[in-house]
């Protein structure tokens, strides 16, 4: 049986499937990460032919600058993707919006220099310092 995992942004608006492996999870702590969720990114990861859209009218794309976009529903705001230009190929998944429960793990904290100062790291998890 073929590994799949589903998730969706709190309104329905946007839902998804990822069919294949997700990589284990990592903790982005750069301040574009920290601005487009409200904390830490914890995302995941899948080629992005295997991500399926069972509904996307909501899903809208922000790009900051050429090196990065951003996605997220238009009417519940919830943050749901990234895409970096380097990895056309790679969609990266928050992982609060998948549906539980996924057996993943946290493995590695990114940009750790750039943490809110209102945050403790995580004990046990791979620091990547200026690593993204």
């Amino acid at each position: 049986m073929e590994q799949s995992a589903s998730g969706r942004c709190e309104c329905g608006g946007v839902s998804y499937t990822v069919v294949g492996p997700l990589r284990s999870v990592w903790n982005c702590h750069c301040h574009r990460c920290r601005r487009f969720t409200g904390h830490h990114m914890a995302a995941t990861g899948s080629s992005s032919g295997m991500v399926r859209f069972t509904s996307d009218t909501t899903l809208t794309w922000y790009s900051p600058d050429p090196s990065v976009a951003y996605a997220f529903c238009s009417t519940c705001g919830s943050s749901l993707f990234w895409r970096a230009a380097a990895r056309p190929d790679h969609l990266s998944i928050c992982a609060g919006t998948l549906d539980q429960p996924t057996g993943l793990r946290t493995s590695s904290a990114w940009w750790m220099a750039e943490h809110g100062d209102y945050h403790t790291p995580e004990p046990n998890v791979n620091e990547l310092v200026d690593e993204a």
